[in-house]
């Protein structure tokens, strides 16, 4: 983030720097409306309830000196001065952010991550953050650590301090487990989506219809996506495997009812051909496909998203997953919070705090999600026809990029004074709060004929 944005934190707040640099980003130069002075970064993170879900149990909530609420509020201000009026005009994008926890009634754990599926374990230089949410990923504990293990966390703790992050890291991500070491990025992202393949675009003098989106994704970050697509207007059909739906549906029905509602829903058996096939030409028909799984998982289908991008004009690809598509990561395993850690995040926590701990809930899936959606739409409004690669670490070391830059000392006296502005407005931490749930999502493939069928798409 630039030196302008910093000063933009101090004075007016950081919302329109932050839209602004966004729409740069996108290539639309566009000139942002006056709203007014923004809030400040540390009543924006105090007043979303982030701060809340911050620090240890037993001790006082956290203010985060990155400002990540306010990076989240400016996705949304760059999607109204870009696209105009529409139904995300109602949201607050800080509230995004802590939305789970509101509704499954999560709280700040220090070390744990308020879902408690993700800990910040000492090693034997240093901190990482091990993320064992999958019934998988306990199974492989003995292998990672090479030695007996019941993949328990206080057997894993006992055994961690007599190795080292680097291997610890590199040899978990080979075995597929979500690991990451709590440092800062040594190199701070210079963007948060990039073009990895070019189709053809399909230019549009205007927009006479919505753009039709295959939401391929599961859990938060890409189904978030989807759904801010739907309050914009668009046609989203959620395609899931008939023996792995979603893992959210497992899950609190009300926070998959709140990303998935409004979404037609279409099952097929991807472990046979006939699926495959069925898969592909719906792909076909999209205008914005959201996937966010490693590249091999369709490939392995022969589902190749740069064939595709080629053979349909117009269609943009949104590639949601850990750590990119390229530079030998592509297959390496994230999810929210360890992927918030190996930006830098709690890195920075620990150097203003002296405590090891998460900030927010899986903190890198809504901010994804966010800004997946503005990413899609415009590449959509663009003509498509690109493979466009976002990363939930490079979304979260970009909200923060300034604060990475910053040497101890500095840090240390911005979070003072952010502390003092909250003291001196007399604001306190509010809890995470949620949108009401209006509707419920649709049963699993109950709309596959349905939608085949309107598509002309024989099975």
């Amino acid at each position: 983030m630039s030196s302008t944005l910093i000063a933009a934190a101090a004075d007016d707040g950081l919302v329109g720097a932050y839209a602004a640099l966004l729409l740069a980003s996108l290539d639309m130069p566009i000139s942002l409306p006056a709203f007014g002075p923004d809030p400040h970064p540390a009543l924006v993170c105090a007043e979303s309830g982030l701060m809340a879900l911050t620090g240890e149990a037993a001790g006082p909530p956290q203010l985060c000196p990155a400002p990540i609420a306010s990076c989240a509020n400016g996705v949304l201000r760059a999607w109204r001065a870009a696209f105009g009026p529409s139904r995300l005009d109602t949201l607050d994008g800080a509230q995004l952010l802590t939305e789970r926890a509101a509704i499954m009634g999560l709280q700040r754990q220090g070390a744990i991550a308020p879902g408690g599926g993700c800990r910040l374990l000492q090693a034997a230089d240093g901190w990482i953050a091990l993320n064992l949410v999958r019934d998988e990923d306990r199974l492989a504990v003995p292998a990672w650590l090479e030695c007996e293990s019941n993949g328990e966390w206080d057997s894993i703790a006992a055994i961690l301090p007599q190795r080292h992050c680097k291997e610890l890291v590199e040899r978990g991500s080979l075995l597929g487990l979500a690991v990451a070491e709590m440092k800062r990025s040594s190199t701070p992202s210079d963007g948060w989506y990039r073009i990895t393949h070019r189709g053809r675009a399909e230019r549009r003098a205007a927009v006479v219809r919505p753009p039709l989106v295959v939401d391929l994704s599961s859990l938060w970050a890409g189904p978030l996506c989807g759904h801010l697509l739907h309050l914009a207007g668009a046609r989203v059909i959620k395609v899931e495997s008939l023996s792995r739906p979603d893992g959210a549906r497992r899950g609190n029905e009300a926070f998959f009812d709140l990303l998935n509602c409004g979404k037609a829903s279409v099952a097929l058996d991807l472990g046979e051909q006939r699926g495959r096939d069925t898969l592909r030409e719906l792909l076909r028909h999209a205008d914005i496909v959201i996937e966010a799984s490693r590249p091999r998982a369709l490939r392995q289908m022969g589902i190749v998203a740069e064939e595709l991008i080629d053979e349909r004009p117009g269609l943009s690809w949104i590639a949601i997953s850990g750590y990119g598509r390229d530079g030998g990561v592509e297959n390496r395993v994230a999810f929210g919070d360890d992927a918030g850690v190996a930006a830098g995040l709690s890195a920075l926590m620990h150097e203003v705090s002296g405590l090891p701990l998460f900030c927010g809930d899986a903190i890198a899936d809504p901010l994804t999600g966010l800004h997946a959606a503005l990413l899609a739409w415009s590449a959509w409004r663009d003509g498509g026809g690109r493979l466009l690669s976002i990363s939930l670490c490079d979304v979260v070391a970009h909200c923060i990029g300034d604060a990475l830059t910053m040497v101890p000392p500095t840090l240390k006296q911005r979070h003072a004074e952010w502390t003092t502005v909250l003291a001196t407005k007399g604001v306190s931490a509010a809890a995470p709060r949620s949108r009401a749930v209006t509707g419920a999502a649709r049963a699993l493939g109950a709309d596959t004929d349905a939608v085949l069928s309107l598509l002309g798409i024989q099975r």
